[in-house]
């Protein structure tokens, strides 16, 4: 049996779903190794044992693996974000598709050849419009910044992340030489008024760059200085806004946001349409490739101009809107209702008139939808990370439209959910893998289904 601090020699021989080596010991125990390649020949320390797993890190490189390559990034090893650091992007995009593979024929049973080519990213560094970086006090009461380590909130130091482009990592360095000298400005439990995060957003077509302090109060000690000298520095910056969050709680943002210099938002272009970015909207993060992706939507979506086309979980309506000009008519629903105002003002914005939009739960939208005898050509479903229910496949398959196309962020919930459409009469006819997030382990899906008797 394997102890706690044991030395372990391993192969590895697989990844998992969130980007760790997997291997097993001559017992048949699985071990969970992160940092590591497939084909990796390593000697590994113990960190934890169950019943039948166990958990370790490398404590040696015996045998590396063609795939491994040097890391780039001096703190990729204890920040929780790049997984996919130490290997070729060409190994990253093959574990990507195998793991939509994976998901599909394991949960979903369904045939894996049905995965086409992963889409690559244009760009694998400095793709990141949006950076929130979380600001706190070490242990002998000096400020850092950086990124929180994997399954943590202890914060590791890093104001140069090769994933961001350089304006923020300037922007952030600036930033934390101000409030370095000002300890008690951050925030702490007993100093609920402090600075929290440093929020930026960049809309890559006009240069233009956002910065939001996230903090517990609206004003802090010297905040004028701050923004007068981020605005000499940084001609970029078009707006700076605080957001207030004094309470206690994993969620990043406030509900309350106060412009001080600028404009309450930046605009940035997406498929051709212009999107205003307000601190609290949804915008993809990676712009280049969210276009690829929605461009592959559209393809399956299969729009003659004469369809009535339903978008679920609309957000501020960026795909919807990107295909409006392809269909009849376009019905987006979104629970939250900052979003739905935002829909609306980008479709008024970009002077398009065939777009409706409703704030409500997607299920009762669609039952509502549905009593008006409203009958939906293609729906596309861009659910978050939990999936479906199934009563709302239920419904969407009650309203028999032609197509149905799915993009997915969680290939293991996307594999429930279509296992569930199939038994609904409908069939996937394909499925492409897009890379939005380079370096990490997160991958999108999009899926086109159709109507058997369609």
């Amino acid at each position: 049996m394997l102890s706690k601090n044991d030395i372990i020699q391993l192969n590895i021989t697989s990844l998992t779903s969130d980007g760790d080596g997997v291997a097993r010991t001559g017992e048949g125990i699985v071990v969970f190794v992160p940092n590591t390649a497939v084909g990796d020949v390593i000697d590994a320390r113990v960190l934890k044992v169950k019943k039948n797993v166990a958990y370790a890190r490398v404590e040696e490189i015996l045998a590396p693996s063609p795939d491994r390559i040097e890391p780039d990034c001096p703190v990729s090893r204890q920040c929780g974000g790049c997984v996919f650091r130490h290997i070729s992007y060409e190994a990253e995009l093959a574990a990507k598709r195998q793991k939509v593979v994976d998901c599909v024929t394991r949960i979903g049973k369904l045939n894996g050849e049905l995965v086409k080519n992963i889409i690559p990213s244009k760009n694998i560094d400095g793709y990141r419009n949006k950076a929130m970086i979380p600001v706190g006090l070490d242990k002998n009461g000096e400020v850092i910044m950086g990124f929180y380590a994997r399954h943590s909130h202890r914060i590791v130091p890093c104001r140069n992340c090769r994933l961001s482009p350089e304006i923020f990592n300037r922007i952030a360095d600036d930033f934390y030489h101000f409030i370095s000298h000002r300890p008690q400005t951050v925030y702490t439990p007993q100093n609920r008024g402090g600075i929290r995060h440093l929020y930026l957003r960049y809309a890559e077509s006009t240069g233009d760059v956002m910065v939001c302090i996230v903090a517990g109060k609206r004003h802090f000690e010297d905040d004028l200085i701050l923004y007068d000298s981020l605005k000499e520095k940084h001609p970029q910056i078009k707006s700076m806004v605080v957001n207030i969050n004094p309470d206690d709680t994993n969620v990043i943002l406030g509900k309350k946001c106060y412009t001080v210099y600028g404009e309450d938002c930046i605009t940035d272009t997406l498929c051709g349409l212009r999107f205003d970015i307000a601190p609290r909207s949804f915008y993809q993060v990676n712009r280049a490739q969210a276009e690829r992706l929605y461009g592959v939507a559209k393809d399956y979506a299969q729009l003659t101009g004469q369809e009535t086309l339903i978008d679920l979980y609309c957000g501020t309506g960026t795909i919807g809107l990107s295909m409006a000009s392809g269909c009849k008519r376009l019905i987006g629903v979104e629970i939250i209702p900052e979003a739905i105002e935002n829909a609306n003002a980008n479709a008024q914005r970009n002077g398009i008139s065939n777009a409706r939009f409703i704030c409500a739960d997607a299920t009762e939208a669609v039952a509502k939808l549905k009593g008006e005898g409203i009958t939906p050509d293609v729906i596309i479903v861009d659910p978050p990370r939990k999936g479906l229910t199934p009563e709302l496949i239920d419904t969407i398959a009650q309203m028999d439209p032609d197509r149905v196309v799915y993009v997915s962020c969680d290939p293991a919930t996307l594999a429930r959910d279509l296992k569930i459409f199939i038994e609904k009469n409908y069939s996937v006819k394909e499925i492409t893998p897009v890379d939005l997030f380079p370096r990490t382990s997160h991958v999108e899906s999009v899926v086109i289904m159709s109507r058997n008797n369609a």
